[in-house]
């Protein structure tokens, strides 16, 4: 496949970010600050992709780099789009669902991701024609699959917030769909998206996401046969919110939650 070597330089990288955020995690001297959006960073969300800048730099010099940190760094049609910490503030507070997420665009396509967290002894990872996995490395994997779920009643849906919802006047929307559900629960962030790929949850949605926040999660939704779209249907990670179903369910989804009204 087209990207396996990729795709072991991502697990290299996701090891490699490891050591540091499993040892920053619950340290009693974490440094944490608040950003100009309010919300927060910590000193292992910077060492950790300045750690996976560095390695990138000298093993893929001809890629340019996004993370959520730093500025992007290079051009070309290959991308890494990194989130060294997905779940902050989880992780600050000692809470174990957070993530590193590693993804490579090209061509303005995501075409492989891998969400690695240790705290959970839990990966998973896709690349574009090599289906999906989960598993702590790639020699312990197993494939995943979406569920076969068809009708929103029976359906289980994960979600972050309510809040964010409010602010795009989709709340009642979306409250209206958690009602027509037959279980809501809030595993929030990654966790969501990847329940959805293996199967366990049929779908997740939230409503303000960064392109960083999103690239790694299409690869593994999609090679697991589900899909991935923004609130207006946009294919990818490119609307500014997220859509993930088992593809059975997404249609309804979108018109129950109407159309993004920034799109």
């Amino acid at each position: 496949m087209p990207y396996d070597d990729d795709l072991r330089l991502a697990h290299v990288l996701a090891d490699a970010v490891e050591r540091i955020t499993m040892a920053r995690f619950r340290s009693e001297d974490l440094v944490v600050e608040s950003k100009p959006d309010l919300t927060l960073v910590s000193d292992a969300d910077r060492s950790a992709e300045e750690l996976v800048r560095a390695q990138l730099k000298r093993t893929r010099p001809r890629d340019a780099v996004e993370g959520e940190e730093f500025e992007t760094t290079g051009h070309g049609p290959r991308r890494w789009v990194i989130d060294p910490i997905d779940g902050t503030h989880n992780f600050v507070r000692g809470v174990p669902a957070w993530a590193t997420l590693i993804s490579l665009v090209d061509e303005g396509q995501p075409v492989l991701g891998l969400v690695a967290a240790p705290a959970l002894g839990r990966r998973w990872w896709a690349a574009t024609g090599s289906g999906a996995w989960s598993g702590r490395s790639l020699t312990a994997a197993k494939r995943i699959h979406v569920s076969r779920v068809s009708r929103i009643g029976d359906a289980s849906l994960s979600y972050s917030s309510l809040s964010g919802w409010r602010a795009l006047e989709r709340h009642q929307q979306f409250l209206d769909l958690t009602d027509a559900c037959w279980r809501t629960r809030a595993y929030g962030d990654f966790w969501s998206y990847m329940l959805v790929a293996e199967g366990a949850v049929d779908i997740a949605a939230e409503p303000d996401l960064a392109v960083y926040d999103m690239a790694a999660l299409v690869p593994i939704v999609t090679e697991a046969g589900g899909r991935f779209t923004s609130l207006a249907g946009t294919v990818g990670p490119w609307g500014g919110n997220a859509v993930a179903t088992n593809g059975l369910l997404h249609d309804e989804v979108l018109a129950r939650l109407g159309t993004d009204a920034r799109a």
